[in-house]
């Protein structure tokens, strides 16, 4: 019997078992879509941790099935996050080795790709559409140049310049093009000075409302979680996710510092990122006790650790407004976790926080405000940490996995 599901390619830089949030997304979204659609997945080999495992170094791709779609594997270099050569030399690979993978592939009827690399995404779903046919998707989860531009990553006005050339010209080559935030859509209208706008929608990322929930405090996982880390008997205030270049983080840390004195309160990394070192290198120089840095942990785990703290940061550096959705506010959503948002108004996330009031937000760079807030919560726990369950209500009524995936094989077809 013949086959009458359509093909689709998807470009995904990090693709499951990565733990970036694009890729646990990409993977919940791949086989959600697997009845509708004859999915090829095309990433790299897992290494968004800068390390590539010696069974992936041997061949320039690797052909998987996992859970009835389609993986190929792109070969790359490993990395150092915080050095940009050895990153670049890294995407780059991706980008050709995926390119390469392209041309093996079969005609297609979609082309699905998403912002990772910056840039390089959406050129190789022009690619993808040129050269395989099909209805282009561009899913924008990061704007970019604006990113690197508002946290000074790069300066070079010629590069910026391209850049923001180049991903215009790959939205407009794009059939339909997906943001993940309202304040998003604001700003592709403003690349285009609102004429000629591609055609857009905005879908929410979401957390599978299924695995991620809230656990009691007593649940013997989460009190053996907070007793490997010594958060046991504390006020726990979490951080969880990419401790990247987009948060501001630096101030963040000089702020945690003034409550150096606080052997009730402990401040709870988890996971990695390019900033990591340098909070690391603060957190020793200024002996602060009461910070701990916490492991990625895996998907299974997630919501044993999502649970352990009883307030969660959900931060943006200044400018990130319209151009990237923190992921990390769903999960802590769907804990009944109190969030503690630096955000600017009318950014996605502070809009979902402020519909539900399920936490407290202040505007990036009011630092002084931040320290005080967090010093009112810190000596009214009890008031503030039941907050956050109105998010878990929320995210059950309006950012259901199935609901937004149902929505993506809408706008696809």
């Amino acid at each position: 019997m013949k086959d009458i599901k359509g093909k689709l390619l998807v470009y995904a830089h990090y693709y499951y078992p990565d733990v970036a949030s694009t890729g646990q997304i990409l993977k919940e979204l791949c086989e959600g879509m697997k009845n509708d659609f004859d999915i090829t997945v095309i990433c790299a080999v897992p290494s968004y941790n800068g390390k590539v495992e010696s069974e992936y170094r041997t061949y320039k791709y690797y052909h998987e099935n996992i859970n009835g779609v389609n993986i190929v594997r792109v070969r790359v270099p490993a990395f150092t996050k915080g050095n940009k050569i050895s990153r670049m030399k890294n995407l780059i690979s991706y980008f050709f080795g995926a390119v390469g993978a392209t041309f093996k592939s079969e005609k297609q009827d979609y082309i699905f790709t998403i912002s990772q690399p910056p840039i390089l995404g959406g050129v190789l779903g022009v690619i993808g559409k040129w050269f395989k046919g099909g209805k282009m998707i561009y899913n924008i989860q990061d704007f970019n140049p604006e990113q690197t531009m508002t946290v000074g990553y790069s300066e070079n006005k010629l590069i910026l310049k391209t850049a923001m050339a180049v991903d215009k010209f790959s939205c407009r080559q794009a059939d339909k093009v997906i943001v993940v935030g309202r304040d998003m859509q604001e700003t592709l209208r403003n690349r285009f000075n609102n004429k000629n706008v591609p055609d857009n929608i905005f879908i929410n990322n979401w957390i599978d409302e299924k695995e991620i929930y809230p656990l009691p405090e007593n649940n013997e996982r989460v009190i053996a979680f907070k007793k490997q880390y010594g958060l046991e008997n504390k006020i726990v205030i979490m951080y969880s996710g990419n401790i990247g270049l987009y948060y501001d983080l630096d101030n963040l840390i000089k702020v945690i510092g003034r409550f150096k004195t606080r052997d009730d309160v402990v401040f709870a990394f988890v996971g990695d990122g390019t900033k990591k070192q340098d909070i690391e290198d603060y957190v020793k120089k200024h002996e602060l006790k009461n910070v701990q840095f916490i492991p990625y942990q895996d998907k299974e785990d997630l919501i044993y650790s999502l649970n352990a703290g009883d307030v969660h940061w959900v931060v943006n550096a200044k400018g990130i407004k319209g151009v990237s959705v923190p992921s990390k506010l769903y999960g802590v959503m769907a804990v009944g976790k109190t969030v503690f948002g630096i955000l600017e108004e009318g950014s996605e996330a502070r809009l979902i926080i402020e519909d539900c009031n399920c936490g407290i937000c202040i505007e990036p760079s009011n630092y002084e405000l931040v320290y005080q807030e967090l010093m009112n919560v810190i000596d009214n726990i009890d008031r503030y940490k039941n907050m956050g369950i109105i998010g878990k209500e929320y995210i059950d009524k309006y950012i259901k996995k199935d609901v937004a995936i149902e929505k993506y094989i809408r706008e696809i077809i």
